[in-house]
């Protein structure tokens, strides 16, 4: 009699997991190449940024005024005589004068009237305070074009015609609506019961406002300063049709006496452009810490 062995198959082995799991990644964690990717965009667009200026500063160091059409030939003459010419042979000090005196009084009224105003629409509940609002924001469809010659007569009776402060308030014109609406919305983000813990205390409206309010409001403030600043100092029609005396000229309109109808001397726009462009940095630098707070922050409530 034979007898058969049954041979059982081994049992096969199961896979050994791997000893070293890759790690989840966090949410809102970018991969490698992600990171790779955003970095590599946010380079180009710095350098698609800085570029004009870069080219700015590299004209502004040509000794003539046709280099810009031959740009390789400035590497071998590289001079400083342009910002020489400039500060020591123009009304270029005159120019930093009447700029610093129309930027400034236009960012202190302009802000001033902006932020009462933006805090009486967001708190006080008035007849027509919407529309209030509204017709603010109409007065920015005007062309400048439209403005002029309502604004000159306006100035010429009042006798302000070629002078600081008409045209401080003309900037104020243009700047106050925006900065209004801006800080309407900033306001609106501080709680309300900030106000009522003043008025228990004893403050009275504008005690409130000016001791309680204004601190915490400090981002939308320079947001408004900043763009009052801008307008008044960069702007050409205004100015170059308000202002008659050479010597209360601002910069931007200064630039045009660089250009006459046969002839442009383009080196020396290039350097009064550089130096033109400190003064702006200057007071960018001041505010820039609150500049990206204010803009976000205003856009929370409408």
């Amino acid at each position: 009699m034979s007898t058969t062995t049954l041979r059982t198959p081994p049992a096969e082995e199961a896979p050994v997991p791997d000893a070293s799991p890759r790690p989840a990644r966090k949410r809102g964690e970018r991969s490698r190449a992600g990171a790779l990717a955003s970095h590599g965009i946010l380079t180009v667009a710095s350098l698609v940024a800085l570029f004009p200026i870069a080219w700015l500063v590299f004209l502004s160091l040509g000794p003539d005024k046709d280099d810009y059409l031959h740009p390789g030939r400035i590497w071998d003459t590289m001079t400083f005589d342009n910002y020489s010419f400039v500060l020591q042979h123009t009304n270029f000090f005159d120019w930093m004068k009447s700029s610093l005196i129309v930027s400034m009084g236009t960012t202190v009224i302009g802000v001033m009237v902006a932020a009462t105003t933006g805090y009486a629409v967001s708190r006080m509940r008035f007849p027509g305070y919407r529309k209030f609002m509204w017709v603010l924001l109409v007065t920015q469809m005007f062309p400048i074009a439209v403005l002029i010659v309502p604004m000159y007569q306006i100035l010429s009776d009042l006798q302000l015609i070629d002078s600081y402060l008409g045209l401080i308030l003309v900037y104020c014109s243009t700047a106050v609506p925006y900065s209004a609406w801006l800080l309407k919305g900033y306001f609106d983000t501080i709680p309300f019961e900030i106000d009522e813990a003043g008025r228990v205390d004893g403050l009275s409206p504008f005690g409130t406002f000016f001791r309680l309010i204004l601190p915490l409001a400090k981002p939308g403030l320079a947001v408004a300063a900043f763009y009052n600043f801008i307008t008044a100092f960069g702007e050409v029609a205004f100015a170059s049709t308000f202002m008659l005396d050479d010597s209360k000229y601002t910069f931007a309109v200064g630039l045009q006496s660089f250009v006459s109808e046969h002839d442009a001397q383009r080196n020396l726009m290039a350097a009064t452009a550089v130096l033109v462009a400190i003064p702006v940095s200057a007071f960018f630098y001041l505010v820039q810490k609150n500049l990206v707070t204010g803009l976000t922050a205003g856009g929370t409530k409408g």
